[in-house]
């Protein structure tokens, strides 16, 4: 009766541990998945500051019509981007084609005084803060979820309902360099 009773008890101990552990993986990648849109959020926001400063900025710069086009292609690719990779890819190109744009920008003291530039600028500013943030989040909620996909025993689990690993979003080290803008012909 004792063995019976213990038996029993392991059985459900088990049991318990087998719904803690599928539960816990839902709930990591739902997680994942407000994260995500979290980033998607302050992409967006990104994408619609982006054609405010460049009309803010062409008045200033006629002759820049390279670095207006190149972010108005990138903007695009991160709008039409779906996964993971692909916007994080779009979002390092956005985020280098700006910094060239307010290189650029740094030639043309009256628009560095425009009331109109400085707030898209201070708004840019915040929404790459937030970007930040929410990178760091959704990567943070990636590693919890992609350690219990590959740790024992929860990885039997994982793998027993199709629980694979998620990408991080990251950043290429050549689009971390600061860009190098030239007024040379």
């Amino acid at each position: 009766m004792n063995t019976l009773l213990i038996a029993g008890g392991v059985i459900v101990l088990l049991f318990l541990y087998f719904i803690g552990t599928y539960n816990a993986l839902v709930i990591l990648k739902t997680r994942i998945k407000e994260a995500f849109s979290g980033i998607d959020v302050q992409l967006k926001r990104r994408v619609d500051l982006v054609p405010n400063l460049i009309e803010t900025v062409k008045g200033y710069m006629k002759h820049e019509k390279e670095v207006f086009e190149n972010v108005a292609k990138i903007r695009t690719a991160l709008m039409t981007a779906q996964t993971p990779k692909e916007k994080a890819e779009a979002d390092n190109a956005l985020s280098g084609a700006l910094k060239s744009l307010f290189a650029v920008a740094e030639a043309y003291p009256q628009l560095q005084s425009s009331q109109n530039f400085q707030e898209l600028q201070r708004q840019l500013e915040d929404t790459e803060d937030k970007i930040a943030y929410s990178r760091q989040f959704y990567n943070s909620n990636v590693l919890e979820y992609n350690t219990k996909v590959k740790t024992f025993p929860s990885n039997l689990i994982a793998n027993m309902f199709g629980f694979k690993e998620e990408e991080f979003f990251e950043a290429k080290e050549e689009e971390r360099k600061t860009p190098k803008v030239s007024f040379e012909n």
